[in-house]
């Protein structure tokens, strides 16, 4: 009994390969004669996977041999939640199992299927069946002896789908077993789809995956010293951004399938350089999750809409600093003109934190403008400092109980309001909205005079105030002492003293970023004992997640901030700190980390005995982040209002250089960046096709006229 997968059915003696791609998975094993090779993918437009097994038989006789696929079915939001409702039948067309859980309020009248290719000559539908009563996934009772599968379906089981199959091979002979599993809408939808991909050209379904991606992926490609950046930065972080962040919103922690109001407008920012229409539909998305107060749905659920309300500060803000973000790469000005419905609902009552319930469309709509207008204009509340209220919670959402009496500020969200107030204000002055515009930029200003007043705690900058005063962040405090994104923000807002900014970044590196651990934690010391009472958050053991663990999202905007501060080293020493793949260059670091090394984690444990090791992957907004990290700040790469390529890299002083290939519609652009002075940024000389570009940094003009173009730059 053997498969080819390490799990569950381990053969410890010979070795397992798995090669993952931007589309595909593949598995491979040998043994007993027999290789082994699975290949996985989901076709473009349909609900359905696809796994194709090729068997060889590497022996010297011939072989008959049984394939079974099993399917534990769900159906909802948990399997034992949802076990005893499930339904399961032969259908008679296709022969393909099908399940229906007709208790789910969403989705109870949609049909799941599995098909072996219409190979099937075997099954059962009763797991308490194929597994037996002491039985495993490693050795199922069904398939330790030779009594065959009962052929049971129907309601009342322990539902599971196993579908089995012969296969006799000679000598050197080749079989290919196909595997389906997806979901339709009808069972007549299942049996076209089934029957469609019975008869499909799977090579060519597989070639469109692996075209889509490299189109997609081949917008920006950049070529430098580090190849574990290029790695990541050409393929896996923004890819991991569309496929699970944007696509799925789903991972091994978070199966939902759900928006959050904040994360994906972030996701966006990353994908406006290559897909900036992917962009554009969100921003319109999540406008349409505000209720007519201003405040939003903090996550919702499609295609019901059903979500929570709540009192979380940053949320609002999300929605105009990520459309400012937008025009400014595209040039775009039309989306703010974009209609957009709003939502009514339950207002929350005083004292309650949060509600869930299904808002319904209001009557009124407006432009996206007024919806991000809505939004800014419901954020200038301050307490008693001067600073924004942080509610119940900010960025960090386990800070719940900081402000949840309504007195407590954010440092963080002071900085984050003033970068996104300074970006919006100029597009409501083109638009005539003048008043909106000054009482903008009269609030920017007043909230830098109190970041700079009653922030400032003598090395860094503090994280905010409880409801009672007490300072958050603050070398007074026993625990969170300091915490990154209140230094970071201050450089990417602009809004901080010069002076104080380098001495905040300092502490960071001081303080927070542990080069011999491998660790960027969000702040230390973590929660543990202190009396104060910051939240959720203190419910975390110390150093994982949010509690004094590395959290990767916000460490990012460390790497951001160090390049705007002009110190590439530090940026770059960061960014390959943060890098998975250097987190697993040896046997004892896969077993010290023991995630996934191309995909970015969200958070990595700071304390004893998990020290290095990897939490939450997959499903983050730290890849779409550290992406923006190394295309933007350290290599210097954005496009200024969909006509230019802006080119101002924040680089290591030994790198002699860099190149990129940016494609642009239908023409090309090969960027080579070079470095013969070691300096880490500054634009000495730039040149298109051989003509000498303006000074300053590179403005390189984008035109569609299917050529390739050669851009020279030289630091210095």
């Amino acid at each position: 009994l053997w498969g080819p997968t390490a799990s569950p059915i381990r053969d410890e003696v010979a070795p397992y390969i798995a090669r993952h791609g931007q589309g595909y998975s593949r598995f491979e094993h040998a043994a007993h004669g027999v290789a082994l090779d699975l290949l996985q993918y989901v076709p473009l437009d349909d609900p359905i996977k696809i796994s194709r097994l090729t068997i060889r038989n590497t022996s010297e006789r011939p072989r008959r041999l049984s394939v079974t696929a099993y399917v534990e079915w769900v159906l909802g939001p948990s399997r034992t939640a949802s076990a005893l409702s499930i339904v399961t039948e032969i259908d008679p067309e296709s022969g393909a199992m099908f399940a229906r859980n007709p208790w789910n309020m969403t989705f109870g009248s949609r049909v799941a299927f599995a098909d072996l290719g219409g190979r099937q000559s075997a099954w059962t539908g009763d797991r308490r069946e194929f597994l037996g009563r002491n039985g495993a996934l490693d050795n199922p009772t069904a398939l330790a002896g030779e009594t065959p599968l009962l052929q049971r379906v129907g309601a009342g089981l322990d539902p599971c789908c196993v579908l089995q199959t012969p296969v006799e091979l000679e000598p050197d002979g080749v079989a290919e077993i196909v595997f389906f599993l997806g979901e339709a809408a009808t069972a007549a939808d299942a049996q076209s789809l089934i029957a469609r991909y019975r008869a499909a050209d799977l090579d060519a379904v597989l070639r469109e995956v692996i075209a889509y991606w490299d189109d997609l992926l081949g917008t920006l490609q950049v070529k430098t010293p580090d190849r574990s950046m290029d790695i990541m930065l050409n393929r896996w972080m923004l890819y991991q951004t569309l496929a699970c962040r944007v696509w799925a919103r789903s991972a091994f922690y978070q199966a939902s399938g759900g928006y959050g109001f904040r994360d994906q407008l972030q996701d966006g920012t990353a994908l406006a350089l290559s897909r900036p229409e992917m962009t554009r539909a969100h921003l319109l998305r999540a406008a349409a999750r505000q209720f007519v107060e201003g405040d939003v749905q903090h996550w919702w659920l499609p295609p019901s809409g059903q979500g929570v309300r709540t009192r979380v500060s940053d949320d609002r803000i999300w929605l105009a600093y990520a459309a400012a973000h937008y025009v400014e790469t595209t040039g775009d000005l039309a989306v703010l003109d974009e209609r957009v419905s709003f939502l009514e609902g339950q207002a929350l009552r005083p004292g309650e934190h949060d509600s869930y319930f299904q808002p319904v469309p209001a009557d009124e709509t407006a432009s996206l403008f007024e919806h991000c207008a809505r939004g800014l204009d419901g954020s200038l509340g301050v307490g008693e400092h001067g600073l924004p209220l942080i509610g119940t919670g900010d960025w960090n959402d386990g800070m719940n109980r900081v402000g949840e009496k309504g007195k407590g500020e954010s440092v963080w969200l002071g900085w984050f309001l003033h970068a996104t107030l300074c970006a919006f204000a100029p597009l409501a002055s083109a638009r005539g909205e003048e008043a909106r515009a000054a009482k903008w930029r009269l609030h920017a200003a007043r909230l830098q005079t109190s970041l700079e007043r009653d922030s400032w705690d003598g090395e860094w900058y503090r994280r905010g105030y409880y409801d009672d005063g007490t300072p958050l962040g603050s070398y007074t405090s026993d625990e969170c002492r300091i915490d990154s994104i209140a230094q970071s923000w201050g450089v990417l807002s602009g809004a901080a003293d010069p002076a104080r900014a380098l001495r905040a970044m300092a502490a960071v590196d001081e303080q927070l970023i542990h080069a011999d651990d491998g660790l960027a934690l969000l702040f230390a010391p973590p929660f543990d004992r202190t009396p104060l009472d910051p939240g959720y958050i203190k419910g975390y053991p110390p150093g994982i997640r949010e509690n004094g663990g590395q959290y990767t999202h916000a460490a990012a905007w460390s790497v951001i901030a160090f390049a705007a501060l002009g110190d590439g080293d530090k940026a770059a020493r960061l960014f390959s700190l943060l890098n998975p793949v250097n987190r697993t260059s040896t046997r004892s670091d896969v077993q010290r980390y023991k995630v996934e090394p191309y995909a970015v984690a969200a958070d990595v444990y700071s304390v004893a005995p998990h020290l290095g090791r990897g939490g939450w992957t997959w499903y983050t907004g730290s890849a779409g982040w550290l992406y923006r990290a190394g295309i933007e700040a350290i290599l210097g790469v954005r496009r200024e209002g969909g006509a230019f390529l802006l080119l101002a890299p924040c680089i290591p002083k030994a790198w002699p250089g860099f190149e990129i290939v940016f494609q642009y519609r239908s023409a090309r652009y090969q960027i080579a960046v070079e470095n013969p002075r070691g300096v880490s940024r500054g634009v000495s000389y730039a040149e298109l096709d051989g003509k000498r570009l303006p000074e300053g940094p590179a403005r390189v003009p984008l035109v569609d006229d299917g050529q390739a173009h050669k851009v020279r730059v030289i630091l210095g």
